[in-house]
């Protein structure tokens, strides 16, 4: 393999600079067929059960994705002012293109519930224009007050914040949405503060920002590196190669991934990021030793060959187990988490390839005049040598004994950190802390019950009165009507709905029909099978869902749940007196009905049918969370559990949950299990391919210690910090496992090679701290520092993967150059015969 690189990149650079460039050139002709996807529902696979059942209920009971739109007045919203200003910005919202108008809720858009002087139910807008003077203002505060379910989702406890909730027909108009809102806002005058938030606003946002992101930090990444190496090779010419390298393989595999139709997530958004240091860090062993081989008059041919002798080795053992660690993210079962770690294992050899191939092929078309620099370079000792590499490997074999005790002990210390991780992600918190969204989410929350939401669904369903109605159906005795009853019951449909059908079709057959009698019978099973089924007409099934949202409510973990006890006990109320104590469930199911017969009059009837199917079998408890963190929603389930076990769901009743809280906490417990998995078994895989790389058990163990001791690091560093186990904290472990390894690789291979020739440990040692670790430390610090710029990215997850590669650079490097030559040391005797 190395002769096949180095025969096309000594023998024939030309063919290697045009192949390169033309591939370049048309894998960019694809980028701009890009397509944005930062939704977290996309995490779970389309036929993974949470997600099914979640857009089922979203199917079923009009349950649409919302912004919410937040209006704040210290001194309080009831007066003309701010109520028109929120009328004027609810409007605004409903008349924008993609908002389901019919659906927004606000204080303009909702009925009141009232009764008339004669006592007969009223439903009139609550807000039918904005109010001319303080009395009416004041009389819209007093409405609301007597209306559970618009109280403190609509309007805050407090009375000095109001909510607009625009549902949106899709999730990625979001931010298009949101922004043209904005421009009414701003048009406004006034005291009043508006805000704007929701899961669908922050994701897409995300999206839009991430596109941009893109755009810029690896860019800027690539502008640092390329100042660093500036710095120690300070030859322009020179440092061109690896970052040409660098930007063709960021080019080539993006291009290729967005070619063949894969959407760009925020993890496949960081592709770039990841392959800029690992597609450098062998161009940097490559020019460090050229570097130190290169004399004027020296065959550059000659010189690159000797180097690519030294080196081929350990970079494709290096690539490979870098490629190993992030293809084993395909073992999780997070779909845009498979796309990363294929395209990033991908761009890795495809990295060691155009390394291979252009770096040589570059290096023997400089000149002497670009290369006569290099050597006043290297003879003046400007750069890492100025650190005095020699004294870390003396300090290293000198020290071994308290080198090893403190690795022990910080490995320890890392380990019981460790244990204090706190798994949890929320994206909203992959903005910032300054970002409007985020403001917008603490403000709002706040003041109001909670922006997120989760869904708890209880479903009827009796299997002896639907087998009794069934069979009841197939014994009429009409061969032609059995026939269609038989038809009608064979769907996929909820039983109840096949009844309906039935139902329709027997009626309206009736109309043509001379004998009615089998039709009728058909009529009257259907018709007292419906009657017994609507389950949740029932005062003792309303009871349960009252006793389900108590306890909720005395945990203190959901800030408000709205169901259908609300909307019977609201109607009720104004059925019989208005007052307070008739704010109560009636005692038959015959009440309960006529309670959500006279809803259905009002100027919203299709609310209903967000809290209950129309056979009245399947029920919707809407809760209202004021934080979208996945430990909260697993602290409300777990609340919903107790809740269970002591007080047990009612025969036949079953219960699921549903909404992107929930679906976020979901694929967050599946992408740590995953992790994990693929950490562990890409561990295995690496430590096997060590001992066979070196045919030595004990190198093989000595190869790992820094990739060990770097996971276990960072990961107890985390803990200790408080620091949230994420996505991309998650994601971060493979590219430690590649970088970590990448230096014990080149460490140990050279430090064999160098034994090998001059049979001293003593000598071994001493070379080993001029070249191999400065190219090692020249790594260490031209990716640590070349991507600082990544912490002043305004998005949370670019940050973490600024300060974290940071780290492992740092952490691994040290490990490296302090650790192994003490513990090579150790076990000379066994490793060097």
């Amino acid at each position: 393999m190395k002769s096949f690189f180095l025969y096309w990149a000594l023998k024939r650079p030309k063919v290697v600079f045009w192949a390169v460039g033309l591939v370049t050139l048309i894998t960019a002709a694809l980028i701009p067929l890009i397509q944005i996807d930062t939704d977290p529902e996309n995490m779970l696979p389309e036929s993974q059960l949470d997600r099914v059942f979640h857009n089922q209920i979203k199917t079923k009971f009009q349950l649409h994705d919302m912004i919410v739109i937040g209006m704040v007045n210290e001194q309080g919203v009831f007066n003309p002012k701010s109520l028109a200003n929120m009328t004027e910005v609810a409007n605004k919202a409903a008349n924008t293109a993609g908002v389901i108008a019919y659906d927004l809720m606000a204080l303009s858009h909702v009925d009141n519930v009232s009764q008339t002087e004669t006592g007969a139910l009223k439903f009139e807008w609550l807000m039918k224009s904005s109010p001319e003077n303080e009395m009416q203002a004041q009389w819209v505060a007093t409405q609301v007050e007597r209306l559970p379910l618009l109280k403190n989702t609509l309007v805050s406890e407090d009375g000095k914040a109001a909510a607009i909730y625009v549902p949106i027909e899709r999730k990625d108009e979001s931010h298009r949405i949101a922004t043209e809102i904005q421009q009414t806002i701003d048009a406004l005058s006034g005291d009043d503060v508006f805000h704007i938030t929701g899961l669908p606003v922050a994701e897409d946002t995300f999206g839009y920002q991430m596109f941009v992101q893109m755009g810029i930090s690896a860019p800027l990444a690539a502008l640092m590196i390329c100042i660093m190496m500036w710095w120690y090779f300070r030859n322009l010419k020179f440092i061109a190669a690896p970052m040409m390298v660098a930007m063709a393989t960021c080019i080539m595999i993006m291009g290729v991934m967005i070619g063949m139709g894969y959407t760009v997530h925020i993890m496949s958004s960081m592709i770039p990021i990841f392959l800029m240091p690992i597609a450098v860090v062998d161009s940097i062993h490559i020019m460090s030793d050229f570097t130190e081989q290169y004399q004027k008059g020296k065959d550059k041919r000659d010189v690159v060959e000797q180097v690519m002798n030294h080196l081929f080795k350990p970079m494709l053992f290096t690539s490979v187990t870098s490629a190993v660690g992030f293809a084993s993210l395909m073992l999780t079962p997070i779909p845009p988490v498979q796309v990363f770690g294929a395209f990033v294992a991908s761009g890795i050899f495809l990295a060691f390839a155009l390394t291979m191939l252009f770096v040589p092929a570059y290096l023997i078309s400089l000149d002497e005049a670009a290369l006569k620099n290099l050597q006043t370079r290297k003879s003046t000792g400007v750069g890492l040598k100025q650190w005095n590499l020699k004294k870390w490997g003396i300090f290293a074999l000198n020290k071994r004994m308290s080198l090893l005790l403190f690795f022990v002990v910080l490995s320890g210390l890392s380990a019981w950190g460790v244990s204090k991780i706190q798994i949890n992600d929320n994206p909203v918190r992959w903005f910032k802390a300054d970002h409007p969204i985020r403001i917008a989410d603490e403000v709002l929350n706040e003041h109001f019950a909670g922006t997120y939401d989760a869904y708890i669904v209880l479903q009827h369903s009796d299997p002896d009165l639907i087998a009794q109605v069934n069979a009841s159906l197939l014994e009429v005795n009409d061969d032609a009507i059995k026939a269609a009853v038989t038809q009608y019951l064979a769907g996929d449909e909820p039983v109840t709905v096949q009844w309906q059908n039935l139902l329709a079709w027997a009626d309206e057959a009736a109309f043509d029909a001379e004998d009615t009698d089998a039709l009728d019978r058909v009529i009257d099973i259907v018709s007292e099978g419906l009657s017994q089924s609507g389950y949740f007409q029932n005062p003792e099934a309303l009871t349960y869902i009252e006793q389900l949202q108590e306890a909720l409510k005395q945990s203190g973990l959901v800030g408000k749940s709205n169901g259908l006890p609300e909307v019977v006990k609201t109607v009720y109320r104004e059925l019989l007196t208005g007052t307070a104590s008739d704010y109560r469930l009636p005692d038959s199911k015959a009440g309960v009905a006529q309670t959500l017969l006279q809803y259905q009059s009002s100027h919203r009837p299709q609310d209903l049918w967000h809290f209950v199917s129309t056979d009245y079998n399947q029920t919707v408890l809407w809760l209202q969370l004021t934080s979208g963190d996945n430990q909260d929603m697993s602290r409300v389930i777990d609340a919903v559990d107790a809740f269970v076990a002591t007080q047990p769901l009612p025969e036949n009743v079953s219960l699921q949950w549903a909404g992107k809280t929930y679906l976020n906490q979901v694929w967050q417990q599946e992408m740590v299990a995953g992790m994990a998995m693929s950490l562990a078994s890409a561990f295995v895989v690496v430590f096997v391919m060590m001992v066979l790389l070196f045919r030595s058990v004990i190198f093989g163990v000595l190869a790992m210690l820094p990739l060990t001791i770097t996971i276990t690091f960072i990961y107890g560093l985390i803990g200790w910090l408080g620091k949230d186990y994420d996505m991309p904290i998650a994601v971060l472990s493979s590219l430690t496992l590649g970088l970590s390894v990448d230096f014990a690789i080149h460490f140990l291979q050279r430090a064999r090679d160098l034994y090998a020739e001059h049979q001293d440990f003593g000598i071994t040692m001493r070379l080993m701290f001029e070249e191999p670790a400065t190219a090692i430390s020249r790594n260490a610090v031209v990716i640590a520092l070349g991507f600082t710029p990544l912490l002043l990215a305004p998005l949370m997850p670019y940050v973490t993967v600024g300060f974290v590669l940071a780290l492992i650079m740092a952490v691994s490097a040290s490990v490296t150059l302090l650790l192994l030559p003490a513990m090579l040391m150790f076990v000379k005797k066994w490793v060097f015969k």
